[in-house]
């Protein structure tokens, strides 16, 4: 497909595991400074706003929610997000951390959205899913995103999508991640109903979001990267075409992940050789040590409440 060129992209991160007042700042990446009266919140969670400038007009878009509405609508409210400007939502998977958020920010906002305003969501995201932990002898739930309560709450109309799909002008979800990597084989702890059954959840229906900058390359947004990052990055060149990529940013999901498979993707990510890494929320503190030290000129540590700007 032909993607369209923006010359301007503000990527904030509301919230994501790690926050830290003290860390500076760089010239793209702006942090959020704790006050007397003020601080961000963090969790286990990933929640991202991104805004794009066309014809002079701001167009927004959410992705992903995290666990705790409170701690997420006052961060919203710290880092002055307008949810007038959302002109779409977007849900990357079915778990909690990534939708747990959402009912109660529609809520929260529901003078601010236009009545109608589409929440885009791939294959089983609306499914019930189970984890297999080794302290717990049955899977455990881990629940389900119901569409029914956010169709009932009259705001949102739920779009479920396969293919890439523009969401705001110059703002793309990937359709469904192509797996191409033989080591990116997903956790074989996470499981999700299929009618009376438990089967392993390849997450089919992952999105990741890309758009391209003028004279950058392309910026890639992961909420978790089930599908493999590898594999997203690379499902983001091949659909797109472009080659270049600018900033690889959010969830790899490489927490807990075998010693080789961090390895080999910090490999495969280098070879693609983006101007900036910058892994959140599920990477896990292995990974993200070893991207500071393998991609030193292209790591930035994120932290909750940073707004990053990508521009020509």
């Amino acid at each position: 497909m032909k993607i369209p060129i923006i010359d301007r992209l503000s990527l904030i991160v509301i919230t994501d595991n790690y926050y830290d007042s003290l860390r500076p700042g760089t010239p793209f990446a702006e942090r959020y400074r704790v006050t007397p009266k003020a601080s961000i919140h963090a969790e286990h969670g990933l929640s991202c706003y991104m805004e794009v400038m066309i014809d002079g007009r701001a167009r927004g878009f959410m992705f992903d929610y995290g666990l705790d509405s409170t701690g997420i609508i006052k961060n919203m409210d710290l880092l002055e997000i307008d949810m007038g400007k959302v002109m779409a939502f977007g849900l990357s998977h079915g778990h909690f951390d990534h939708w747990g958020g959402l009912m109660g920010i529609l809520r929260h906002n529901a003078s601010k959205i236009t009545r109608g305003t589409p929440l885009y969501a791939g294959e089983e995201a609306f499914a019930h899913r189970y984890s297999i932990r080794p302290s717990i002898p049955e899977p455990l739930d881990i629940g389900q995103l119901q569409r029914g309560y956010i169709e009932r709450l009259g705001i949102l109309k739920v779009v479920e999508i396969k293919d890439p799909t523009e969401v705001i002008p110059g703002v793309y979800l990937t359709g469904n991640i192509e797996r191409v990597t033989e080591y990116e084989k997903g956790s074989p702890a996470l499981f999700v109903r299929r009618w009376e059954k438990l089967e392993h959840d390849r997450f089919t229906g992952e999105q990741a979001v890309v758009c391209n900058i003028k004279d950058k390359g392309l910026v890639i947004l992961s909420g978790c990267a089930h599908s493999g990052i590898v594999n997203t990055v690379r499902h983001a060149q091949k659909i797109t075409g472009i080659r270049k990529v600018h900033a690889v940013i959010g969830g790899f999901h490489l927490s807990n992940a075998e010693p080789e498979t961090i390895k080999k993707t910090v490999a495969d990510l280098k070879e693609i050789a983006p101007d900036h890494i910058i892994p959140a929320h599920c990477t896990g503190f292995e990974a993200i040590r070893l991207f500071s030290e393998e991609m030193a000129e292209q790591f930035t540590l994120n932290t909750a409440g940073t707004k990053y700007t990508f521009k020509a």
